[in-house]
């Protein structure tokens, strides 16, 4: 190895990345050096030459001795006494001020003199000399403060965060087991929605669930996407993780609606109502149809609400003042990025992102941008105004959960990232890592490798503002939930970069700060009364499981994945309690897909195998696991011989159904839910990784609508074993 090399690999290190990792087929990977090299660049680092590597690797090394306080300390609530490690200068004062001020805007100034304080460390650095103190700190509420160090001519500051130890429980929320159903709410068929599940939907389903005991209902991301791209649809790539995806309002439930005498006569118009026949009867989802018509009514309500006077309206307009108002800068920053990304498609429709857009309108401090906030100040509180419509609509269907005696209600999802076009890397450059992506390694369901195309977070920026992105995006989610499920909470430990033009197999892993993360997630997490379970899918590292349990979090166990080396499927007992089961994901196969082997023929279709060998063997396997299954139903004796379904040709049966939930009921774990695609003995899969037209990926209705699904004798077996099995 050269000198260069040998620097590249001692800056990644000390940056975090790791020299190698085991795969989940035992062997032992290591990153190649081109991946090193674009991924260091992408995250900032001076790769030119030797000097200005070995200048980085000197900062980095210093730097825990030449400032005088961490980017952020996480103080542990639980502990009775609290204190810090600073570092000083010898000799340059013998007394120092710190200046703590809490998050309610308290002021704590104290006057410390340096004899008092016990030595931690030392260190001699050229011709200066650092000491390591252990400074105390009172006990503060849990919460967001800063502290401020002054000490001879330096002062420094840092985050000062009062956590808790454990995230909210579910035992908290309602100490019995739970159980159900988990939605893609697009998905949903109603006899009056536009050829996209809504918000009154959700509300519906809420509803009518809790009438058959049911104590949740589980969605996919609900985070904004684009709205002047809404071929752009896969909820796990948003523009942010923080607001929603307006393409779910309920547009009939807007408050004008009804009086609003132009929007009336042009939902009645006969063009109108043959482009919503089109969207309903469509047997795919077209968002572009979609976002036609719900848009086009809504442009006219917002038009007609700014202008209603009438005393109805005041209550509503106060309402929407006040949202804008809540949300601050957030939301202008959003908004004005939509208004600027149609702006610029209007010019060209192919401009995809804030990438493609003139130099002076890439980031939001400008002044270009400042000017077009002033001249499209309409524009802007429009897109405020749906925000708003999504947000009222949202609550409402939480509030009916709750007035319902939903313990949990709505359990929403956390992508694990943002798409890099969108509107959180187009204000916050800093945190993002542009260019690189997000990914995971190949594993026994994607043996490829993955990427998916998502921006990731640098872990020192996100410490150096004091994990303010994450706490939004939790914030942001949670108010609506009783439980949040964290997409992919491996990379909150350790997360798989994909460098621009490198395989998704050719990543590389870097660590980040999973205790002080977890921390954050136990803060709002109890703010919120919200429980929080962790997707700990994929190539875990050893003890990942034990420490998520101490953090309170609970593990998201499927039925395919739980199985003994032999294939066996393992019986529910062991399943843990502090979990939450289901059959599958969005990402596998439905329960009659995985039967019947179409998973498998989709695999073969699209080349998805790296050998023809690895495919046929996994074919072959499918039937030993078939045989495992009812095996294990019937050892259980929730599914008798005399029902199991016919095998060759495997043909699903409602019997099975029934008793794969039967059978995962009797697991300790806190909450069950059962994908509609299952209750409704679906083939296909909601996404297949590594596609996106290739498959009908987000694009795929139920076949029933809401009003009919109860009475499907699937669905209506399926109830009844659940109200038996985990009876509210």
């Amino acid at each position: 190895m050269n000198k260069t090399s040998n620097l590249i690999e001692q800056l990644a290190e000390l940056v975090g990345f790791h020299k190698s990792y085991t795969d989940c087929f035992g062997d032992q990977i290591s990153p190649k050096d081109e991946a090193l090299h674009s991924l260091l660049n992408a995250m900032g680092y001076d790769l030119t030459c030797d000097k200005a590597l070995t200048d980085q690797i000197t900062k980095l090394t210093e730097k825990e001795w030449r400032n005088i306080l961490p980017e952020a300390h996480i103080a542990k609530s639980e502990e009775s006494n609290h204190s810090m490690v600073i570092s000083l200068t010898d000799g340059m004062a013998s007394t120092l001020t710190t200046k703590i001020t809490t998050e309610s805007g308290q002021i704590i100034t104290t006057t410390v003199e340096l004899s008092g304080l016990p030595v931690a460390a030392q260190q001699t650095i050229g011709n200066e000399s650092f000491t390591k103190y252990n400074l105390p700190l009172p006990k503060l509420d849990d919460g967001y403060h800063k502290i401020e160090i002054t000490y001879g001519n330096q002062a420094n500051e840092c985050h000062l965060i009062f956590a808790p130890k454990t995230s909210y429980s579910p035992e908290e929320a309602y100490d019995k087991k739970m159980w159900g159903f988990a939605a893609q709410l697009y998905s949903l068929r109603s006899e009056k929605n536009w050829g996209l599940g809504d918000f009154g939907d959700l509300k519906q389903l809420v509803t009518s669930a809790a009438k058959q005991g049911a104590s949740s209902i589980g969605l996919n991301p609900l985070h904004p996407l684009y709205q002047n791209n809404p071929g752009h649809r896969s909820p796990y790539s948003p523009t942010s993780r923080c607001f929603l995806n307006t393409m779910y309002i309920d547009v009939t439930a807007v408050p004008n609606f009804s009086q609003s005498e132009k929007a009336q006569q042009r939902f009645n118009s006969d063009e109108f109502q043959a482009k919503l026949a089109y969207a309903r009867s469509a047997q795919l989802i077209d968002y572009p149809a979609v976002a036609d018509i719900k848009y086009d009514i809504l442009e006219t309500l917002f038009e007609e609400f700014n202008n209603n006077s009438s005393n109805e309206m005041v209550e509503a307009k106060a309402e929407f003042d006040a949202f804008i108002q809540e949300q601050g800068s957030d939301l202008l920053t959003l908004t004005t990025f939509d208004a600027l990304y149609e702006h610029f498609r209007q010019i060209d429709e192919n401009l995809y992102g804030w990438k493609s857009w003139p130099l002076e309108y890439q980031k939001p401090d400008t002044p270009e941008v400042t000017k077009f906030q002033k001249t499209h100040v309409a524009r802007i509180k429009y897109f405020s105004f749906l925000q708003w419509l999504a947000h009222r609509q949202l609550k409402e269907a939480a509030n009916t959960a709750t007035e319902n005696d939903m313990p949990v209600g709505l359990y929403l999802d956390l992508a694990v990232g943002c798409d890099g076009s969108g509107v959180d890397v187009w204000s916050d450059k800093e945190v993002y890592v542009s260019g690189a992506s997000v990914g995971a390694p190949p594993d026994a369901m994607n043996t490829l490798g993955q990427d998916w195309g998502l921006t990731p977070i640098n872990p020192v920026a996100l410490q150096k503002q004091g994990y303010l992105p994450l706490v939004k995006a939790l914030r942001s989610n949670m108010q609506y939930a009783g439980a949040l499920r964290i997409d992919h909470i491996l990379g909150l430990m350790r997360q798989y970069w994909v460098a621009p033009g490198m395989a998704a197999h050719e990543g590389v892993y870097i660590t980040f700060p999973l205790a002080e993360i977890l921390r954050i997630i136990a803060l709002e997490s109890r703010r919120e009364h919200c429980v929080v379970i962790g997707e700990d899918l994929g190539t875990v590292p050893e003890g990942f499981g034990e420490i998520m349990e101490a953090a309170g979090l609970l593990s998201y166990k499927v039925l395919f994945f739980e199985r003994w080396e032999s294939g066996l499927f393992k019986r529910p007992e062991l399943y843990p309690a502090q979990s939450m089961v289901t059959v599958s994901t969005h990402d596998l196969p439905t329960l009659a897909g995985w039967w019947t082997g179409r998973d498998l023929k989709w695999r073969q279709e699209l080349n998805l195998y790296p050998t023809e060998a690895l495919g046929q063997q996994e074919r072959d396997s499918r039937i030993t696991d078939r045989d495992n299954l009812i095996a294990a139903m019937q050892d259980l004796n929730v599914l008798s011989p005399d029902n199991a379904p016919q095998q060759d040709p495997a043909v699903m049966n409602t019997h099975l159904s029934v008793a794969v939930q039967a059978y995962m009921a009797q697991a300790p774990s806190h909450i069950q839910l059962i994908p509609m695609e299952d209750a409704l003995e679906l083939n296909e899969q909601v996404n297949i990784p590594g596609t996106i037209d290739q498959h009908p990926n987000w694009r795929q209705k139920l076949p029933v609508t809401m009003e009919n699904f109860w009475s499907t004798p699937s669905v209506d077996a399926l109830s009844q074993a659940m109200q038996a099995a985990r009876p509210k």
